[in-house]
């Protein structure tokens, strides 16, 4: 019995354990317009919070994909981009204006960052999906591991996961 015991546990070991939940750091910055975006008025909701540079090649390609979020999924998910020093409130206005961005982008000094990323280097860009209790599902940074979140379809297989298919795909 001891070694049945002694078995479980060595197998018990070596399965990964899933996340534990965290709830997303609450914020409340000011957009590109100058409006306040808190991440409490989306509860209920999946939200993506994602970090960003104007100057990200990166980025503005993944904000061709966020824009095709925003139509699958329409009042279902709320993208809310944060860029980052060096880029100021006048570039940002640009970005949006140029890229035709329909969602916020909102302009932090570091602080939200800091309470979302807990190491000292961020590779642009980097999302944390949050469902509709406030809690973070799962982050990425981009890179060769990442690429199909931030250039293919995972990410929309991510979000299904929490909401279902958008209506269009589902089986009838």
């Amino acid at each position: 019995m001891k070694r049945l015991i002694g078995i479980f546990l060595c197998v018990a070991a070596l399965v990964p354990a899933q996340p534990a939940s965290k709830r997303a750091p609450g914020f409340c910055l000011s957009d590109s317009t100058g409006q306040w975006r808190d991440l409490a008025d989306y509860r209920g909701k999946i939200v993506i919070v994602e970090f960003m540079q104007t100057t990200c090649s990166h980025c503005a390609n993944f904000g061709t994909v966020l824009a095709g979020l925003t139509k699958t999924y329409g009042d279902k998910l709320q993208i809310l981009s944060i860029a980052l020093p060096p880029d100021n409130p006048k570039a940002i206005m640009e970005y949006v204006t140029g890229h035709k961005q329909t969602w916020p982008l909102l302009f932090d000094m570091g602080q939200v960052t800091a309470s979302y990323v807990r190491v000292p280097n961020l590779n642009f860009p980097a999302i944390w999906l949050v469902d509709g209790n406030g809690m973070i599902v799962n982050h990425w940074e981009y890179g060769g591991l990442t690429q199909d979140i931030f250039e293919g379809r995972q990410l929309l297989k991510e979000i299904d996961k929490l909401i279902g298919p958008p209506a269009a795909t589902k089986k009838k």
